[in-house]
Order: C-alpha cells, then sequence, then structure tokens
C-alpha cells in the first residue's frame, strides 16, 4: 500500500523530531531530512514542514534552502525559523525582538475563517522558543495571527499553500498544536492518514519477507520492548528461520537471564541463552570512561554474537532493535545539523570481519509507536509495558569502573526499588525507572558505628519518547520506605538520594 507521506527539513531544531511525532499522531508517516536535501524530485511527498533552529536567519551562516522548485507546488508549513527563513528570503524583514520570546503564550488574534486554525479558538495556548522577530511581512503575505507580544505570529502567503507560524504546534505546551497539524495536513495539502500499526505490520512483514527469502536471521534478544517487538515481526515473516540469542552479559536486572528466558520459549521464539558474563567482566576491567564502557560493551556484543552466528549454518543476517531515538542520539538527525548527544551500542553498522547484513524492522519508530505495533500483535502487556532498558545495562548505572561486586550490589538496590515501584502501583505512572551507584563514600552511623559506605541515586522518570522526560514527583512516604529498605538490606550502601533532573538539561541516564 502506497501512503502519503510528509517531508519535514530539519534545521537542527531540537523539536525536530516532536514534529514527525505529533504527524505521526495522526496517522501520517512523516520523514525527516536535513535542510540541504535535493528538492528536485519531491513526487512522493504531499506536504513539506521547515522545521525551527538554533541559527538566526540574519546570520551570515543562516541555513539556506531554495524553495522556488516546491513554493506554489507543494502545501509548505515553515515553523519558528522556517517562518522567519519564509519571510527574511521573500522581503520581509526579520530583526531582534525588545524580548526574548520563550515559553507560553496565547494567540489574541485569529483569521477565523482560515482553514489553518479551524476548530482553533482565539486565546489558545502555544508555545514560542525564538530571540528573533519578524516585523515586516513579505510582499503577498497576510497576517493570520497574533499574540500579545508577537504581531506577526502566523501568516500565509497569497495564492499559494504556504503557511508561517512563529510558535511550536510540535511541543506539548501548545494546547491545540495537534489540531493545527491536523488542518495544514489533512484539510488543506489534503494527506490521507492511513499509517496505522497495522498497515505498519503488514508492510513491514512483507518487506522483511521479500528482504529474507529463506535465509536464516541471528537477533540478540535484551528482555526489552524493542528487540521483542523485532523478534514478533521477524518471526511472523520468517518463522523458524529465526534464531534469536539471549546474552547474559552480567549486567542485567537481578534473576532477569532466567526469568525472561522463560518469558521468550513461551511465546514461540527460537531462543538461545548464552552467558557471557566473564567475557563482558573482561572487556571492562578498570574502564571507567562511560563512552568507552560502551563501546566496549558493543564490542563485546558484536563479539558474541560473531561466534553464535557462525554456529547456525547459513545464517545471513543480524536483526536489531533499533529505533528512531537511537539513530537520532547517535548521529546528527538524518545528516542534518542537530547535535550528537551519545553513541549507541547497536547503533553505525558491523565490522567488517562479520559478514552478515543488518535488518532493523523497528529504525523509523518512536518507543510508543513501537509499543502500539505490539499491542496490534497481542504481545504479552508486561513485555510492552516494562521500562525502557539501557542496552550497556548496569556499566552505565555504575559510575566509573564495573566489578561483579558493584553489578551485585546495583542489582540489589535495583530490585528494590523496581519492586516497590510496583507494590505502590507507580510503575506504570513511570515511563523508565532505574537506580545509580555512584563513585561516592560517604559517612553514616549505624547502631553505634559510624560507617563509611557506598551512595546510590534512585531516578525516576515520565516521557512517551525518552526524548525529552521529566522527573517523577513519587510519593515521599515511598521514597522513605525504599530508603530504609535499601540501606537495611543492601550490604555497602549508607545512602540513598533521588534524581530530580529533567531531560533537558540532563539525560535519563547518568552516563
Amino acid at each position: 500500500m502506497q501512503h502519503d507521506k510528509v517531508l519535514i527539513l530539519d534545521f537542527g531544531s531540537q523539536y525536530t523530531q516532536l514534529i514527525a511525532r505529533r504527524v505521526r499522531e495522526l496517522n501520517i508517516y512523516s520523514e525527516i531530512k536535513p535542510y540541504h536535501t535535493s528538492l528536485d524530485d519531491l513526487e512522493d511527498y504531499k506536504a513539506v514542514i521547515l522545521s525551527g533552529s538554533p541559527m538566526s536567519v540574519r546570520s551570515e551562516e543562516a541555513f539556506h534552502i531554495d524553495l522556488k522548485s516546491i513554493r506554489g507546488t507543494k502545501p509548505i508549513l515553515g515553523i519558528c525559523y522556517g517562518a522567519q527563513y519564509l519571510a527574511h528570503y521573500n522581503g520581509g524583514e526579520v530583526a531582534p525582538s525588545n524580548i526574548r520570546e520563550y515559553g507560553r503564550a496565547h494567540l489574541t488574534v485569529i483569521k477565523a475563517e482560515e482553514a489553518l486554525f479551524e476548530k482553533i479558538n482565539e486565546n489558545t495556548q502555544v508555545w514560542m522558543s525564538h530571540s528573533d522577530t519578524i516585523k515586516e511581512l513579505p510582499e503577498g503575505a497576510e497576517r493570520i495571527a497574533s499574540t500579545a507580544d508577537v504581531l506577526n505570529a502566523a501568516f500565509k502567503i497569497k495564492d499559494e499553500e504556504t503557511f508561517a507560524i512563529q510558535f511550536h504546534p510540535e511541543v506539548y505546551h501548545s494546547t491545540d498544536g495537534k489540531q493545527l497539524l491536523e488542518n495544514f495536513l489533512i484539510r488543506i495539502a489534503g494527506v490521507k492518514p492511513d499509517w496505522t500499526p497495522t498497515s505498519f505490520i503488514e508492510e513491514t512483514v512483507e518487506a522483511l519477507q521479500e528482504k529474507i527469502g529463506d535465509g536464516k536471521v541471528i537477533l540478540g534478544l535484551s528482555g526489552g520492548v524493542d528487540s521483542s517487538v523485532a523478534a514478533m515481526l521477524l518471526h511472523q515473516a520468517i518463522g523458524r528461520n529465526l534464531y534469536c540469542i539471549f546474552v547474559n552479559n552480567g549486567l542485567l536486572r537481578k534473576d532477569e537471564f532466567p526469568q525472561v528466558l522463560d518469558q521468550y520459549e513461551g511465546m514461540g521464539l527460537n531462543v538461545k541463552g548464552v552467558d557471557a558474563t566473564a567475557r563482558f567482566m573482561e572487556a571492562l576491567k578498570d574502564e571507567a570512561d562511560p563512552e568507552k564502557k560502551r563501546k566496549a560493551i558493543g564490542r563485546t556484543f558484536i563479539e558474541v554474537f560473531d561466534d553464535e552466528a557462525t554456529a547456525v549454518d547459513g545464517a545471513e543476517f543480524l536483526a536489531q532493535g533499533t529505533i528512531y531515538p537511537d539513530v537520532i542520539e547517535s548521529v546528527s538527525a538524518t545528516g542534518g545539523p542537530s547535535a550528537t548527544i551519545k553513541s549507541h551500542h547497536n547503533v553505525g553498522g558491523l565490522p567488517d570481519f562479520m559478514k552478515l547484513k543488518v535488518v532493523e524492522p523497528l529504525k523509523a519508530l518512536f518507543k510508543d509507536e513501537v509499543r502500539r505495533v505490539g499491542r496490534s500483535m497481542n504481545m504479552p502487556e508486561d513485555i510492552l509495558g516494562r521500562h525502557p532498558f539501557p542496552g550497556p545495562g548496569l556499566a552505565i548505572r555504575i559510575l566509573g569502573d564495573v566489578t561483579l561486586e558493584k553489578v551485585k550490589m546495583l542489582q540489589e538496590v535495583d530490585a528494590i526499588f523496581i519492586n516497590n515501584l510496583k507494590k505502590w502501583e507507580l510503575y506504570d505512572r513511570v515511563w523508565q525507572a532505574g537506580a545509580m551507584l555512584l563513585p561516592v563514600n560517604s559517612v553514616g552511623v549505624m547502631g553505634d558505628e559510624r560507617t563509611y559506605e557506598k551512595c546510590v541515586a534512585l531516578r525516576a522518570v515520565e516521557s512517551t519518547d525518552g526524548m525529552t522526560a521529566d522527573w517523577v514527583n513519587l510519593p515521599y512516604e515511598f521514597l522513605q520506605a525504599t530508603s530504609n529498605e535499601i540501606i537495611n538490606k543492601v550490604k555497602g550502601v549508607n545512602r540513598v538520594v533521588y534524581d530530580i533532573s529533567s531531560k533537558p538539561p540532563a539525560t535519563i541516564e547518568w552516563e
């Protein structure tokens, strides 16, 4: 089935991926490409969205794109930098704002008859994030919305389906942002909203069958949502030609290896458990640098899979549960100007010695989309509802070097924290939770004796896709009970703290 597609041109905004998510929530497939993408052949796209940017259009280094080939032929929506770009390069005036326009604002004037604002009332809340402002509209443009501080909050180019808005509809603080995107994409651009989890499953299974044929696939299972959904898609496509490997890297949660192995076998998957704890610990010996730890773990995973692949006669493919945020955080967004955050152990291809082709059935999906696909395949909710867990496991939750003693200590702390979240019926309120073992000893008193032992930090965040996250305000009574239990039961820990940082500026993990 051929779906209508929307092209999002990335000018480096931190919100570009949120635009893609918002569009996909409308059951419309969107693709992000860098601003310098050639626009010569856009036949497959029904509409184009220009993202925001940390850059100013007034700068000599401003990101530039020639829109002549699509103006008037494709509906265009410019957001923030995109709006200022449409103004500045068409004869309008963009100048520094008297105040930095950041945060909540309200549309005090809306041209009600304009299709872009159908079902949106005046005084709706929008999110601003810019230091320049559009002082004069370009020739042929008409103002269609204002706020108390921003006269030209939105405009339209006459005789074209070209729109510009100074605010960010993709951010959740913009109350009617999703409605505005729906108006632009469905009402104005005529995009069909038919990209659903069911259609994704059907098309992905068909594509996998076409790509793999009778070939054999090795898949590394982690116990998490992503690899599990990837496994079920591949299982539907190729059945017993899928060889799943669940590796115990010695960095899993307490008792996770036998429990998850049993669960996978109950789902009908062809699974082999491999205990490679000693191998991973040797790779991590005396290594304290976070990036080097990630790379050591990634390298060892590859080596283990290479050994197991050699044991499967005729194996041609290595499948991975890579999802969109993994790719976004490991490299600039599809080659655009967005910044690299950190490397991911399952992103970046395979070494030359490993003669397997990579299959990544979830590479285009966000975490919430992966869960929706899993539910459409009737997968167990206890798998789909599991909190994300980092590929490098507890190695990046142990700050500094990793030893078996530290791993066992953190496993006990983590088990108490997670089990208590479930016991207090807080687990489903949280998107991801875990404990960090800090490279800090602190003074304490137990009984009549002075102690000098480890400090652990508990972290719980709420999010939809991992791109942004807020810390969860867990009840004091819960934190008190959990802290007491950890200190009383986990030998070597005498202090517990709770992390109240959000992402950004912090990341979810500490390393």
